[in-house]
């Protein structure tokens, strides 16, 4: 990891977020261990010790260090909801109350329905197939899947929705589809407030393709989070080339808003520029008849 990056976190969690603490009230934390907790649990999903041996300025993974500065320097501009991101760090410590979520979504042979512990076989096996992963930067290690699948699920808690586990009559676990707040710093309009859009994102196993699963859990998704929820707006992305995931977005009646390129691939990669969608919940309730 650079040392100028080292630099500047220790910079903005001892000095700058302190210093500007003092003339803000509203806020609900002042000291410098408190930014440091909030911003690296919100760029880790859940506490940052149970992914990143201590001292986290020196062992957090250049990703994940870059994503908490970037939520600090929000903070910092307001265009972060610091009680936002200090109650869902509380949450995944047990002290706050987690928000309440569905028991799962149905639609007659679909599930949706949180993630267990015997999922994390299939879903490794999921991120290990070149076939799947194929639209991915990279493969998946076990590791690395099952921490995936402990964040998603922890997800529901703070936020009280989250990625769901799908599975089929008759084949069990298919994949996830699920709403996610995005915490990560994205250039495009409102993706320079991390936390306050909401992503639909899914991803199937091959077994699952074909079908309309995605397509039809995805609906099921966006219902909850437009009748449920205080979600007004919900947005979709993928790299460029994945067409079969634009159609899945255009079948839910998502508009094409704009291409970006993802801040977290360098220049030149293959799967650096992405197509936005966005969808509002009265554009989706009027699609709702014509897609039954």
């Amino acid at each position: 990891m650079p040392e100028a990056e080292r630099q500047l976190w220790r910079d903005l969690v001892e000095r700058r977020l302190p210093d500007a603490a003092r003339g803000r009230a509203d806020w609900p934390v002042g000291l410098d261990h408190c930014f440091a907790r909030i911003l690296l649990d919100n760029a880790c999903g859940g506490p940052w010790r149970d992914d990143i041996p201590p001292p986290a300025w020196a062992n957090a993974p250049p990703d994940t260090l870059r994503m908490a500065i970037d939520l600090g320097e929000a903070v910092l501009t307001g265009r972060a909801d610091l009680a936002r991101l200090n109650r869902r760090s509380l949450v995944w410590r047990g002290k706050a109350k987690a928000l309440p979520a569905p028991a799962a979504l149905y639609d007659r042979d679909l599930l949706l329905r949180p993630w267990n512990p015997q999922d994390e076989a299939p879903f490794a096996a999921l991120n290990a197939d070149p076939e799947a992963m194929r639209y991915c930067p990279a493969l998946r290690s076990p590791e690395a899947s099952r921490g995936e699948s402990r964040r998603y699920a922890r997800l529901f808690a703070a936020d009280g929705f989250g990625p769901w586990a799908l599975e089929a009559e008759g084949q069990g676990f298919l994949g996830f589809v699920g709403g996610m707040r995005l915490m990560r710093v994205l250039p495009f309009p409102g993706g320079d407030q991390p936390g306050a859009l909401v992503e639909i994102a899914y991803r199937l196993a091959p077994a699952g393709w074909g079908r309309g699963l995605a397509t039809r859990a995805a609906r099921l998704v966006l219902a909850d989070l437009f009748e449920r929820c205080p979600i007004t707006e919900v947005v979709g992305f993928t790299a460029l080339s994945n067409v079969p995931s634009q159609r899945v977005m255009q079948r839910l009646g998502m508009q094409r808003a704009a291409d970006f390129a993802h801040p977290a691939l360098a220049v030149g990669h293959p799967l650096r520029t992405h197509a936005l969608y966005r969808i509002d919940a009265a554009a989706f309730r009027a699609g709702e008849g014509e897609a039954a």
